[in-house]
């Protein structure tokens, strides 16, 4: 799996989301931001980005992700 793969999988799986994936072999970093994130915790946030992947960590096409994960408006803040 590459990078370009992470973003066409969460982009699909997530309703008006925008995402920054980099990284290689198995192990990414995603940016991902979306009004979905609204109200949630941050465990809850990665939880939804999580379960998006599952599919691919269970394989083992991807091992490691780190993530941030940012409402619109919070986008907008940095």
């Amino acid at each position: 799996m590459n990078a370009g793969e992470v973003k066409t999988l969460l982009e699909s799986s997530i309703p008006h989301c925008e995402v920054i994936a980099e990284g290689e072999g198995c192990n990414f970093q995603v940016v991902v931001v979306t009004s979905e994130f609204e109200g949630l915790s941050t465990v809850k946030r990665q939880q939804l980005v999580y379960s998006h992947l599952q599919d691919a960590i269970a394989s083992g096409a991807i091992h490691a992700v780190t993530m941030k994960t940012y409402t619109p408006e919070q986008k907008n803040t940095l």
